[in-house]
């Protein structure tokens, strides 16, 4: 079996569960930031939860694993390459902002939170747009 092939699959299913989650989480905020009844708010506490602990912080954990995989299996010598760079620094922002979105649950969690649902719902852009360049760069390679 080709380890390269089965490292991209592997790769691949953890960003797009680790996306599902970087995507979802913001919207549940935005609901959560827009309700004050107690029952329902401890709905969205659990979901909150159960969405960032059990589904992408383990998708996030394995895209790494897998990534880096991918890169010992091309060479390490790739990082020369200025598209892989892009791609590496995109990544880490969306790790960043996967950490903020933890800060963020945090609050809610606490009861703390300041933020509107307007906040929340530009914020649930940030991972598309990553998203959108970390595809093309990765696709075209054009640097």
């Amino acid at each position: 079996m080709n380890s390269y092939l089965l490292f991209k699959s592997l790769h691949l299913i953890a960003v797009v569960s680790w996306m599902a989650g970087l995507l979802y989480l913001p919207r549940i905020f935005v609901y959560h930031s827009e309700n004050s009844n107690e029952i329902i708010t401890t709905v969205f506490k659990t979901m909150e939860k159960r969405l960032f602990y059990y589904i992408m912080t383990p998708a996030m954990v394995l895209s790494w694993l897998f990534g880096l995989a991918l890169l010992h299996e091309i060479g390490f010598n790739e990082l020369a390459n200025l598209w892989l760079q892009l791609k590496l620094i995109l990544v880490i922002l969306m790790t960043i902002y996967h950490f903020y979105l933890s800060h963020l649950l945090n609050k809610f969690k606490l009861d703390q939170n300041e933020k509107t649902s307007k906040f929340y719902r530009f914020i649930n852009e940030i991972p598309t747009l990553l998203l959108i360049l970390i595809i093309f760069i990765v696709v075209f390679k054009p640097i």
